[in-house]
């Protein structure tokens, strides 16, 4: 699956992360190490599969489709006990035929929407 970002923020962290030789650590300088590595093997498993509708089939993360205005649209994969991976397809719309023609998807960051009355806790961006 291709990956794109929501902007160039969430962009420096995931590229940074995935360039091991040039690595400047980034996501675990602002988030810690085992937050970071969470999300790198998330990011991992997203990578792994060609379409979207394969990637909703396997479970993969808890993965669950989001509601409300905010996050419409929007599919979150566990990253930890509260966090989650916040990602869109790249589609018109949510149909099956069009998430198994999807082959592109957007990161959008990593958010606790946890708590009653809470406001989403962004990590990254």
């Amino acid at each position: 699956m291709f990956i794109e970002y929501e902007d160039e923020a969430v962009k420096v962290l995931f590229d940074d992360l995935t360039d091991v030789q040039n690595s400047k650590n980034l996501m675990q300088r602002k988030i810690g190490h085992d937050m970071a590595r969470s999300i790198k093997k998330r990011f991992d498993n997203l990578k792994s599969f060609s379409n979207f509708e394969s990637l909703l089939q396997s479970r993969i993360g808890k993965i669950e489709s989001m509601s409300g205005s905010f996050f419409a649209g929007t599919y979150s994969l566990h990253v930890s006990e509260n966090y989650r991976l916040i990602v869109a397809p790249q589609t018109d719309d949510l149909s099956s035929k069009e998430l198994r023609k999807c082959d592109t998807l957007i990161i959008k960051g990593v958010v606790d929407y946890h708590g009653k009355g809470a406001k989403n806790n962004w990590l990254i961006p």
